[in-house]
């Protein structure tokens, strides 16, 4: 009797399989984690299960989708890409030179993106990010410029999108171009091109039933570079969970044709740019908050919905392990701030109290990293942060770490890679990797992502599951 029950469920998912790989998905959301490799992702799974006690795996939404696999990301210039070059090929299909958005290699012909495909099949697309909406991940999916920093320009190019919903922090060049010059405000290109403003939620709130298009921002006079990190994050911030529930809103109403909708969880990059492993498990969570809001939406349109989780590259070079056989990631839930809020309030400290003493600072990285309080660190480890501390304090010299996106304290750096050391996370770098990064899928057309891939296949399975003409 149970074999027989065993085989008639077997029989049924198959049969269910089946008849969802020939609908068509009305309904794409295509999340892109940047930076974020499978290690990244097994990382917060393994320290979701220490913070339990046990050694394993606590899965997230997405890893357990029913498609999963991998691809590589190099582009046409280097074989470790930048996000220009990795966001274009997830978005156009095709492989192009570091730095390029939308573009080919000679940066010279415009490639249709995914979104735009789906416009033309006249489908509503949303763009949203949890950095500015010039950044080059969701740039590569509405503009086409020769440099992922023409952030004027890049901007100027969702007018001519028509596409219906954008959001992220911000926009970093409002009336300045590339060369300098001072141009027509972009909020004014905006406006004019039909699109509604709206400054967090509650502003959000007041326009949505009024607005055909609309792009919406975090709060005025907030930094428009990005949303805070997830660890920093307080009651009443903008996230991007909220951002991905607002945009299924404003996609779905007076609209019977579908959705396409990229999301980006842009700052898992910058925290492993930074070598920073609390805050990038904190930027996993989030962005996995954001895929239950579209699985859950897929709970209720199975037949209809399509989901892709992939990244454009991996960032930093992050090892679960550096010799021993074991993982102690629950001490990193003793760090309460990013490394760069860390770095602001030692930064603080130095201006106004410049003769701090070493206990005072070693307070401080107590009260918000655990050490000495709850993490055993060692002689060498604790010689090489008090060295920072004497460089910055009483030297007053070599009192900055640089990564891509931040210039941290040097002794904040030191003192949170002392943090990973002892949880027994390394990295290979500040920067970029070759390494894979994972796929996963559920719904109609998910069949298509069976195989290891190249990054430009995964819009083109799109294009197929959803016959759109990319």
């Amino acid at each position: 009797m149970i074999k027989r029950t065993v085989a008639t469920t077997i029989f049924y998912l198959a049969s269910l399989s089946i008849l969802f790989a020939q609908n068509k998905p009305k309904y794409i959301f295509y999340m892109i984690g940047d930076g974020m490799g499978l290690n990244q992702v097994n990382s917060t799974e393994v320290y979701l299960a220490d913070l339990e006690n046990r050694i394993g795996l606590k899965p997230l939404v997405f890893s357990q989708f029913p498609v999963a696999t991998f691809a590589s990301t190099y582009s046409l210039s280097n074989g470790i890409t930048d996000s220009a070059a990795g966001g274009t090929a997830l978005a156009v299909g095709s492989k192009t030179k570091n730095g390029v958005i939308g573009m080919d290699s000679t940066q010279t012909i415009a490639l249709k993106s995914i979104a735009y495909a789906a416009k033309e099949k006249g489908m509503k697309v949303g763009i949203t990010t949890s950095v500015s909406i010039d950044h080059a991940t969701p740039a590569s999916f509405y503009a086409h410029q020769t440099s992922r920093n023409k952030y004027y320009e890049i901007a100027t190019d969702i007018p001519k999108s028509n596409f219906d919903f954008f959001a992220g922090s911000g926009f970093l060049k409002h009336d300045t171009n590339a060369a300098k010059e001072t141009v027509t405000p972009i909020f004014t290109l905006f406006e004019k091109s039909g699109y509604t403003l709206a400054f967090g939620k509650s502003d959000y709130d007041s326009v949505k039933g009024k607005a055909d298009k609309i792009i919406f921002m975090n709060n005025k006079n907030t930094d428009p570079e990005s949303l805070k990190f997830a660890i920093d994050q307080k009651d009443g911030d903008l996230n991007l969970k909220q951002i991905t529930e607002v945009a299924i809103e404003s996609l779905t109403k007076n609209n019977d044709n579908g959705f396409f909708l990229m999301v980006e969880g842009g700052k898992i990059d910058w925290s492993s740019h930074s070598n920073d492993a609390a805050t990038t498990l904190h930027e996993v969570v989030d962005f996995n908050s954001s895929v239950q809001v579209a699985y859950d939406f897929y709970l209720k349109h199975p037949e209809e919905t399509l989901i892709i989780i992939t990244a454009d590259h991996e960032t930093g070079g992050m090892t679960l392990g550096t010799g021993s056989s074991n993982l102690n990631f629950k001490i990193l839930a003793n760090q309460k701030v990013s490394q760069g809020e860390l770095s602001k309030i030692i930064s603080k400290v130095r201006v106004e109290q410049p003769k701090a003493t070493w206990e005072e600072i070693k307070h401080i990285l107590s009260e918000n990293l655990g050490l000495w309080s709850k993490v055993k660190i060692n002689e060498a480890q604790e010689k090489a942060i008090f060295q920072a501390y004497e460089n910055s304090f009483i030297k007053h010299v070599n009192a900055t770490e640089k990564s891509l996106y931040a210039s941290d304290e040097k002794l904040v750096a030191l003192a949170v890679k002392t943090l990973n050391e002892v949880a027994n996370i390394s990295w290979a770098s500040g920067n970029h990797s070759a390494g894979y990064v994972p796929i996963y899928a559920i719904g109609a057309g998910s069949e298509l992502f069976t195989h290891k891939m190249e990054n430009t296949d995964i819009p083109k399975k799109i294009a197929q599951a959803a016959a759109l003409s990319l």
